[in-house]
């Protein structure tokens, strides 16, 4: 970012600033036509910074531009047998509309890349909705790419 600065920082728990942005971002992106979804109850808020603060491998990460929560990533750390090392599952990546295209996702991305590294893990994972073409168009800037073979995201709500 050129011309604001920006500040990645972890969510300090016990700053209520925080944890307002946390569900204020949150929700900002479960109102964006990628989210789709209900917004959070003031009990459910309460209930997601709780349940991250307790969570043992979260990793909640806040971009701050000037005096503005602009983004926030949520990951978890989580192993592989694969590889017999822990690895990060990047669970949301979140910048609100009016602060896209200035460079904070990516900051986000590489800030918890290199927190993964710092931990030994083995690598970095994410989901991408298919028609999400510009988060797409970014993790492949930064080197990710579909896996080999092609493997589906499922799910069975319950």
């Amino acid at each position: 970012m050129n011309t604001v600065e920006l500040q990645i920082t972890d969510c300090d728990y016990s700053n209520p600033d925080h944890l307002k942005a946390v569900v204020e971002l949150l929700n900002a992106y479960i109102a964006d036509e990628m989210g789709g979804g209900e917004p959070l109850s003031p009990v459910k808020g309460l209930h997601l910074v709780d349940g991250l603060n307790n969570h043992p491998s979260s990793i909640v990460l806040l971009a701050r531009v000037e005096n503005v929560f602009a983004g926030m990533l949520v990951g978890f750390v989580n192993f592989s047998t694969f590889t017999v090392k822990p690895m990060v599952n990047i669970h949301d990546l979140i910048v609100r509309c009016e602060y896209r295209k200035k460079g904070i996702a990516r900051a986000l991305m590489d800030t918890v890349i290199q927190r993964a590294k710092e931990k030994g893990c083995s690598r970095v994972t994410l989901e991408v909705r298919k028609d999400n073409i510009a988060a797409q168009c970014l993790y492949k800037t930064i080197g990710f790419a579909e896996t080999d073979p092609e493997m589906y995201y499922w799910r069975k709500n319950i």
